[in-house]
């Protein structure tokens, strides 16, 4: 039974993911956007849900898929649709596909890493924060806010203030500084997210399935994603096994069997969750650690029954070179 990956065959992630299934010996098979317009998709609805994709001259048995692995882009911003732009048949015919597999993917009982629906938790931040202190996290003093009085006297209270987009759209993290002052009247034609400022470590966790890599990230940088002349180091590193039970508890809870789990360690010891990243880039954590999470991927696709998973999360269930 095939794995059927979908996105961009030279986005890294996707390609790392296909580059262990092969060294596994996994069947796969790519729905390549930047083939979308060579691609078409049948789906039909009866007792069950059937279809196939071809992308080119090869056909592939839908019904036969056991898992999936998801990274697409917008289709629109693929470059054979763009240049075509809105209003050409090309653009329509890539829109068809795109929503044909998405509502393949919501429906399939195959095994599928993530589900669109899931990862919609994270297009609204402050959703995805209050879902997280459910869970048992704590998680850092957020305003959302289109009011600049209320930002100044949030900022005021705390002291020291991050502020970052609402939504999934990835910003930089940026520090709420003196010469910021006269810029909090713009909140009030785009609604910001600002946080205490929690000092502290950075940690990374990657949940694949069961599977737990940690690292540690050791930077001077407000986002080290964009250091500037700030120096980062990623290590791998072993976390407490209540917080490794819980990084666990969160990627089941919100239906990720694949998440990336942002945490920061205070220095009194406290543990800080800011996000669950339902779409991890992982390349960057495995290139500066060697944690094998490329490989974790493709063996949880490769190994499913291709039943519908329910992640079953048992505390301590990791490996010892887990820890």
């Amino acid at each position: 039974m095939p794995v059927l990956l979908w996105g961009l065959s030279t986005e890294r992630p996707l390609a790392a993911v296909r580059e262990e299934l092969a060294r596994l010996g996994a069947p796969v098979s790519i729905v390549d956007q930047h083939r979308v317009l060579d691609t078409e998709v049948r789906l039909g609805v009866g007792r069950g849900l059937h279809g196939a994709v071809r992308v080119r001259d090869r056909w592939v048995d839908l019904d036969a898929v056991s898992a999936v692995y998801l990274r697409p882009y917008d289709t629109r911003s693929v470059r054979a649709v763009a240049r075509e732009g809105p209003d050409s048949a090309a653009w329509r015919h890539a829109l068809g596909v795109e929503h044909a597999l998405s509502c393949w993917s919501e429906l399939t009982p195959a095994l599928v890493v993530n589900r669109l629906e899931a990862m919609a938790a994270n297009n609204s931040k402050p959703y995805q924060l209050e879902q997280l202190r459910g869970l048992g996290f704590a998680v850092p003093e957020t305003l959302l806010t289109t009011d600049p009085q209320a930002a100044r006297d949030f900022w005021e209270r705390h002291g020291e203030v991050i502020y970052k987009s609402v939504s999934g759209t990835r910003s930089v993290v940026s520090r709420l500084r003196p010469e910021h002052t006269e810029r909090l009247k713009d909140v009030s034609f785009c609604p910001t997210q600002f946080q205490r400022y929690v000092p502290g470590t950075d940690h990374r966790v990657h949940v694949v399935g069961d599977e737990v890599f940690a690292c540690e990230v050791l930077s001077e940088a407000d986002d080290y994603r964009y250091p500037g002349s700030h120096e980062v180091e990623i290590r791998a590193c072993h976390l407490p096994r209540d917080v490794e039970d819980r990084c666990r508890l969160a990627s089941a809870a919100l239906d990720l069997p694949v998440a990336g789990v942002d945490l920061r360690l205070t220095p009194e010891g406290e543990w800080y969750c800011f996000e669950v990243n339902p779409s991890p880039a992982f390349n960057y954590y495995e290139g500066r650690t060697g944690q094998p999470i490329g490989n974790a991927i493709a063996r949880l696709l490769a190994e499913t029954n291709g039943r519908r998973q329910t992640l079953r999360i048992v505390a301590g269930a990791g490996s010892d070179r887990e820890r």
